[in-house]
């Protein structure tokens, strides 16, 4: 009985000077993510191959992928196809969808045509928002910049705890001026997430690393790309320029980072390994 009542005591005496490894607050969590813009799934070649994106997506061992240029019932390009949920159900994933457009049908009765930026994850999506940036209109034949949606915020629990991902695509125009002003639109957003400890933000800037409009953005993220390489991604045949990204708030931290060489889009994705902080 002695003996027992010995043991039971030295196990309390261990269970209060070594704390349980769930309750160890300081203790990071990995978390692959990859950025990916997907031309609709057309590839350098011309030909559509969602099959093919899958396989870059589910090759990549990513976490989280945010996607660019995601077609939804929108024309014949893509065979009309759903591309978010298609692709969610290849690679077995959540899937959230942020429309830019979202217009009527071609035929009678058929859904509505959508096209924008989504986030799949491997993890649970506890909530998801679709806010409004500046954007100059490509359906429209005269646009001005004006309020529009299109920037997809998740919030994906990874290993008990939140992390907010958004997915972006800006302007792609010559002129910077649209994206600086989508630029502190996002820093807005951003700025207004009680999360904001552990943000990530994909997408497409269509600007390079240097360039003046993004330099605000700079000022609250860090560019999460590691290596010493260029990390050229565009276009995906012969890449010239680095304009793909992920970025991430001060509660995450960049690991490694590769640019994936393949040829499903005219963009290569870029794939990063982070530690989120608890």
């Amino acid at each position: 009985m002695r003996r027992i009542s010995l043991l039971l005591a030295a196990l309390l005496a261990l269970s209060v000077a070594t704390p349980a490894a769930s309750a160890t607050p300081g203790r990071d969590v990995a978390l692959r993510v990859m950025n990916y813009n997907i031309h609709t799934g057309i590839g350098s070649d011309g030909a559509l191959d969602l099959a093919r994106t899958a396989t870059v997506i589910r090759d990549s061992g990513a976490d989280v992928v945010g996607l660019e240029e995601v077609d939804v019932h929108w024309d014949a390009r893509s065979d009309f196809r759903d591309e978010a949920r298609d692709l969610a159900e290849l690679l077995h994933m959540r899937v959230f969808f942020a429309p830019i457009y979202d217009l009527p049908p071609l035929t009678e009765g058929a859904p509505r045509r959508r096209y924008g930026v989504a986030v799949l994850s491997r993890y649970p999506i506890l909530r998801a928002e679709n806010h409004w940036i500046t954007r100059l209109s490509t359906q429209d034949p005269n646009p001005v910049p004006a309020p529009a949606p299109g920037f997809a915020e998740a919030v994906v629990l990874v290993h008990g705890i939140p992390v907010h991902v958004y997915t972006t695509h800006l302007d792609y125009r010559p002129d910077p001026a649209v994206r600086e002003m989508q630029v502190a639109d996002t820093l807005r957003i951003l700025s207004e997430d009680p999360g904001g400890a552990r943000q990530v933000l994909l997408g497409d800037f269509n600007a390079e690393p240097d360039a003046p409009e993004l330099a605000p953005l700079w000022m609250h993220l860090s560019d999460a790309w590691t290596s010493a390489e260029p990390g050229l991604t565009y276009p995906a045949d012969v890449p010239q320029k680095r304009i793909d990204y992920v970025t991430v708030s001060p509660g995450v931290r960049a690991l490694d980072s590769v640019v994936v060489d393949t040829l499903a889009s005219d963009h290569r994705p870029v794939v990063t390994d982070l530690a989120v902080h608890r």
